[in-house]
């Protein structure tokens, strides 16, 4: 069992937080397209047990990933468990259907075209992903992993004191799926 611990950021300039990124002695990598379709559980509510199912692509390859409900905390932590399969549209077509066969109903598509750069600190990794979500605006999410509940502290710390070292203030706790549902929501109101 492994957790995800993250901070995400409303960020208005992307171009200068790769600048605060530069001067740490990183850069983000290629832009790659990233496209997140979240599925309906058939016999509970994600959105009361604050939980997620979702099939990424992020350019040809693809995972499912199941997250957790959210833990108490400085940041958003929760249990991630996240499987690689098989690369290429026809295996992510496959995965849909096998899940539509389980019962389970697609909610959302969230599209962005990312960058990701990984900042080695005293033997731990940290990632910075800088996002343009489509309908959404630019962000930035600064996460790390901790493989047990006794390493969430420090892991927290970690992510919280890089997300002050890079500047970055605007808190967005919302996931890009209760965005999108909002604004969805928001269009379809008279």
């Amino acid at each position: 069992m492994g957790f995800e611990v993250e901070i995400k950021f409303r960020v208005a300039d992307l171009l200068a937080l790769e600048d605060r990124l530069r001067s740490l002695g990183v850069a983000p990598g290629p832009e790659v397209r990233c496209v997140d379709l979240y599925f309906a559980h058939p016999g509970r509510d994600f959105a009361l047990s604050d939980e997620a199912l979702r099939l990424r692509c992020e350019g040809d390859e693809n995972r499912i990933t199941y997250k957790g409900p959210k833990q108490g905390g400085p940041t958003k932590t929760r249990e991630e468990i996240e499987i690689d399969y098989s690369s290429g549209s026809s295996s992510r077509e496959q995965m849909e259907r096998l899940l539509g066969n389980l019962g389970f109903v697609p909610v959302e598509a969230v599209a962005k075209t990312r960058r990701t750069v990984e900042i080695q600190q005293d033997g731990h990794t940290l990632t910075v992903v800088l996002d343009d979500a489509d309908e959404l605006g630019t962000f930035a999410e600064v996460e790390t992993l901790a493989d047990t509940q006794g390493e969430l502290p420090e892991a927290q710390r970690r992510v919280i004191e890089l997300a002050g070292a890079l500047g970055l203030t605007e808190v967005e706790p919302r996931s890009y799926l209760r965005l999108k549902l909002e604004r969805r929501n928001l269009e379809r109101s008279p």
